[in-house]
């Protein structure tokens, strides 16, 4: 990279960190470090949680998937937009979870279940969270090396250190310094300021790819592929084994069981003004992330004409030979995997001309460092929140515990990097997120949903599930990691008939069921990571439901815990129906109630009527391909030249200048709304008697010195009756 590239990358980075530096100054208590106070605009929500949500890693692993599987496999997942549209706009779980006002899924968890349930989920939580992120700065260290063409060592003081530690060690300590300044305050602010950055500079590498290639080289490259590999016709893919159908029908349930599971963006979850903000946050995401897939989108087939189109083929050579002498030059710890991610991100170095180049590098910075901060604050506060706070009697004054908080966080910062710097990948990545999720998502998408939505769920019954859902995907990472060293070597040798057997087994199911591979071979574990997933969703749901019914029925005050009605003790809510809500078409799935305005039901039409359209076309379009004809995989390409393509530059458009503005607008205001905030030192994500430590004091079970002192117990708010036993009937 020249120095205008690098002085492109330096500049807004050192003005997002001035805008964020002076936020720092509005931490006044533990709400405000874990949930920004709970004063943000559902437009701080929406750019600054897409912002964090996205992460380098993420791209990389888009780079992976497309690049690989094309875009035709993504045609499929037009199949849950019916779904997705119903849950965004009615704010399944969303909603709900920000009604409990709580700041950590655990502590929701002790509210709902138990006190030794939300530290059992809390380690889980925890564990399977910092191993799946441990991979990210890898990722990130590794992008950067390679797109900035850095050389592996650097020499200080005499001694050669690993540009890629290096890397890895400066991105975590800027992320460091927004996080332990300013907690999820900082973080939220900093990644909205990126996230419209971002807008603008996508819009350049767009335009700016446009001018590069002809459609015509487009078409040729992405057309020349063998039969079964098409990058763009969705009915020409049998030969797709890791990313095909399968693998986009377990996302779509996966995406309904798990839409609140995930917690490395927990900080997201509980800091709108109110509920309602919270859901239309989530709302205008329909809109916003519609330019995000076109960028990623056009990244990767300018990528992917660049190595496949005989004009590049000098150009191509390049990219191949600099890929192949590093890797003769890579220490041990890198595997063919993680080098094979960065064939996309050094194709683009050749690319994109001076200037672009570095905005894409600046953007790129930004997304490492918006999932970084937003990762080290979820996995370090969780630790000390669902699993030291719950352990201690007594409660810790604000100002210690934040310390602890901020020194948790460091301790996750310094494991990554160790983990990043001597893990050797054996997956892709998103097979890697998939595996690692599971230890905690697994049981968590079935207690929570049943936690929000179903009186009878019982404790027992959520035991079950997270049980159940940790033993399987922690036996599924084990045996994707060690299968090729470890696993089927032991059985080749000591059990031959049996691994015989299996794989007879296995090879006659995967034959007669669609979309299936389950090959037994030496190098890979025959199950991916999406199925392990899946085994563990399907037979966590079966623990919790069959262990509600068994024994006395129960039935949990979710008024109560949702702050509903008489309960809503800091009118949170402006609906006159927040109890029970209206039923018909707008309420079910537009989720329009009486907390809209006029604004509201607009927005929320105008994501209906895209996402209706979209689905019908799609109908449409496979209707004609299965009934009438199939289409060619020039016709494909000529869709996507003409529909697809122009479509999506139009609303790219329009959204670079709508959330810009609003999300400006709404930083503005989240300042303003801080300055007046009044804060309780009890807000510290306690739980008493299955009640926010808060919400003692606000119904009056007790004084607020009774809580601060920790001398109210379980045993005296029993009387309260939050849950009743009811004798089943004969």
């Amino acid at each position: 990279m020249s120095w205008i590239d690098w002085v492109i990358v330096v500049i807004p980075l050192l003005v997002v960190g001035w805008i964020g530096f002076k936020s720092q100054s509005y931490i006044k208590g533990v709400s405000d470090f874990l949930a920004a106070g709970r004063v943000a605009g559902r437009y701080v929500i929406s750019v600054a949680a897409g912002e964090a949500g996205l992460g380098l890693i993420s791209v990389i692993a888009l780079f992976e998937y497309y690049y690989k599987s094309g875009l035709a496999l993504s045609f499929w997942s037009t199949i849950s937009v019916p779904v997705g549209l119903v849950m965004t706009l009615t704010g399944f779980m969303i909603y709900r979870y920000r009604q409990t006002r709580v700041m950590t899924m655990a502590q929701f968890f002790e509210i709902r279940y138990s006190k030794s349930f939300r530290i059992f989920t809390g380690i889980l939580a925890f564990v399977s969270g910092v191993v799946n992120y441990a991979l990210f700065p890898a990722v990130g260290g590794r992008f950067f090396v390679y797109y900035c063409n850095l050389p592996d060592t650097v020499d200080v003081f005499g001694l050669a250190i690993s540009t890629y530690g290096l890397v890895m060690a400066i991105a975590l300590g800027v992320a460091l310094f927004v996080v332990l300044l300013g907690g999820q305050l900082m973080t939220m602010v900093t990644d909205c300021a990126q996230g419209i950055f971002a807008y603008f500079g996508y819009a350049v590498i767009i335009i700016c790819i446009l001018m590069t290639f002809s459609f015509s080289e487009f078409g040729q490259a992405m057309l020349d592929r063998p039969p079964g590999e098409s990058f763009l016709n969705p009915f020409d893919t049998s030969k797709m084994t890791q990313f095909n159908l399968l693998y986009v029908f377990i996302g779509i349930f996966g995406s309904i069981y798990s839409r609140m599971s995930w917690q490395g963006s927990q900080g997201y979850n509980c800091a709108a003004k109110s509920p309602h903000e919270q859901k239309m946050g989530g709302v205008l995401s329909t809109w916003r992330g519609g330019f995000t897939f076109l960028s990623i989108m056009m990244l990767v087939v300018a990528a992917y004409t660049y190595m496949h189109h005989p004009d590049f083929a000098n150009g191509a050579a390049q990219v191949t030979s600099e890929l192949h002498t590093r890797i003769n030059m890579d220490n041990a710890t890198t595997t063919q995997t993680i080098r094979n991610q960065m064939l996309v991100p050094v194709a683009l170095r050749h690319i994109l001309p001076v200037g672009v180049t570095g905005i894409f590098a600046a953007l790129m910075l930004f997304l490492m460092i918006s999932t970084d901060t937003t990762y080290l604050h979820s996995w370090g506060s969780i630790f000390i929140q669902d699993v030291v706070m719950p352990l201690r009697k007594k409660p810790m004054n604000p100002k210690k515990q934040i310390t602890l908080l901020r020194l948790s966080i460091f301790g996750v910062a310094v494991f990554a990097w160790f983990f990043s710097y001597y893990f050797g990948q054996v997956t892709y990545i998103l097979m890697f997120f998939a595996i690692t999720g599971s230890i905690y998502l697994g049981g968590a998408g079935a207690v929570i949903i049943g936690g929000l939505y179903w009186k009878r769920g019982k404790t027992s019954g959520a035991w079950a599930a997270m049980i159940i859902g940790a033993t399987i995907g922690v036996a599924g990472f084990l045996c994707q990691k060690f299968w090729g060293s470890d696993i089927y070597p032991f059985l080749e040798q000591n059990a031959p008939d049996m691994l015989t057997a299996f794989k007879n087994h296995l090879e006659a199911i995967g034959s007669t069921l669609p979309f299936v591979n389950w090959k037994v071979t030496p190098e890979t574990f025959p199950f991916s990571g999406q199925e392990v997933l899946l085994l563990t969703m399907v037979m966590s749901i079966t623990a919790y439901i069959g262990l509600s019914f068994v024994g006395k029925r129960e039935e949990f005050n979710l008024d109560r815990m949702l702050h509903r009605g008489k309960y809503d003790v800091d009118h949170e809510h402006k609906t006159k129906n927040a109890v029970a809500p209206k039923k018909g078409f707008k309420a079910v799935v537009l989720g329009i109630d009486d907390e809209y305005t006029k604004g509201d039901k607009i927005l929320a039409w105008s994501v209906f009527i895209w996402s209706g359209k979209t689905f019908v076309i799609f109908l449409i379009v496979v209707i004609c391909n299965l009934c009438i004809c199939r289409w060619s995989n020039e016709f494909w390409f000529t869709w996507w030249k003409y529909y697809t393509m122009p479509l999506s530059l139009i609303v790219g458009a329009v959204t670079t200048v709508w959330f810009s503005i609003g999300g400006t607008r709404d930083l503005i205001d989240l300042f303003k709304s801080l300055k007046n905030l009044k804060r309780s030192d009890l807000d510290d994500g306690r739980v008493i008697g299955h009640l926010n430590a808060d919400d003692v004091v606000k119904e009056g079970v007790a004084s607020e010195e009774e809580v601060e002192s920790g001398t109210v117990t379980e045993e005296e708010l029993a009387s309260e009756n939050m849950i009743e036993e009811i004798e089943e009937k004969e």
